[in-house]
Formats: structure tokens, C-alpha cells, sequence
């Protein structure tokens, strides 16, 4: 309980679905899938954006990370910084099995599940925060544009 009091104290309640990812140890990372970027066509397993992708038919939204957006993108800047996340997020998930757990919330307001993305324990979301390609999610979108 102490560990939790000082994780919350140290990174704020954003990044609570991460340490929920982190404490269930005993979940080997078993999913994969070959993914694509999203088109028109039907939607299997692809990435549409930085922190959203479709796996298995379901529409996921990374729980922990906020992206630029790309629909429509409000400046260049936005543009392409979105399109690099996507882009390095169809990589980071094309590099091998990973895990999905489950934040607070089930879904978002637009049906998404609310999923935080893991590889051994570590958050497919952090990895594009630390990349400069993401924000951590604080319950509010902020611009990307200057």
C-alpha cells in the first residue's frame, strides 16, 4: 500500500492503468498479430493513429498516452508528428507478442476499449512518451501545435 501511496504521489493518477498493468506479473505477454495501417477496407488488426489501433475487430485505445491527432490534424506540426507516432506504433507492434490490461473504464465515450499496451512489463505507451511521440494521458487533450 505504501509502494502505491508514493507511485501516485511520484507520477499522479494519469499513470494509475500502468501500474495496474504492472501489477498483474503473472500475465505473459501472448498476443500478436501481423498489423497494417489502416484504409477504408474492413478493419482486422491495424494502426489508425498514434494510441489507436483495431486488433482482433476491436477498436483499442491506448489508455495511458495521448497522441497528436491526425483527423483532422490542427497544424503541420501536428500532422507530422502524428504520423510519426502512428508509424512507430505499427512498429512497436509488429515487434513481437505483447499484453493488453484493462485501465479503470472499459471503453471511452466513442466505444474504444481502454486498454494499456505492455511488452515485459513495460508500456508500449511509455516507450512513445519517452520518444517525444506522446503526451501521458491526464484526462484532458492538450495541442500539439506551437
Amino acid at each position: 500500500m505504501i509502494a502505491v501511496a508514493g507511485f501516485l504521489s511520484a507520477y499522479g493518477t494519469s499513470n494509475l492503468t500502468s501500474l495496474l498493468a504492472l501489477a498483474n506479473p503473472s500475465t505473459a505477454d501472448s498476443q500478436s498479430a501481423s498489423f497494417s495501417i489502416c484504409g477504408d477496407s474492413r478493419h482486422i488488426n491495424c494502426v489508425v493513429d498514434g494510441d489507436t489501433f483495431w486488433f482482433e475487430g476491436e477498436k483499442i485505445r491506448i489508455a495511458d498516452i495521448d497522441t497528436p491527432e491526425l483527423s483532422p490534424p490542427r497544424c503541420e506540426a501536428e500532422r507530422t508528428k502524428g504520423e510519426e507516432a502512428k508509424t512507430r506504433l505499427l512498429a512497436l507492434l509488429n515487434a513481437g507478442t505483447f499484453s493488453l490490461s484493462p485501465g479503470l473504464r472499459d471503453e471511452d465515450k466513442y466505444g474504444r476499449k481502454l486498454r494499456t499496451v505492455t511488452r515485459a512489463g513495460r508500456s508500449v505507451g511509455s516507450t512513445l512518451v519517452y520518444e517525444g511521440l506522446a503526451r501521458r494521458w491526464d484526462g484532458e487533450r492538450h495541442g500539439w501545435c506551437d
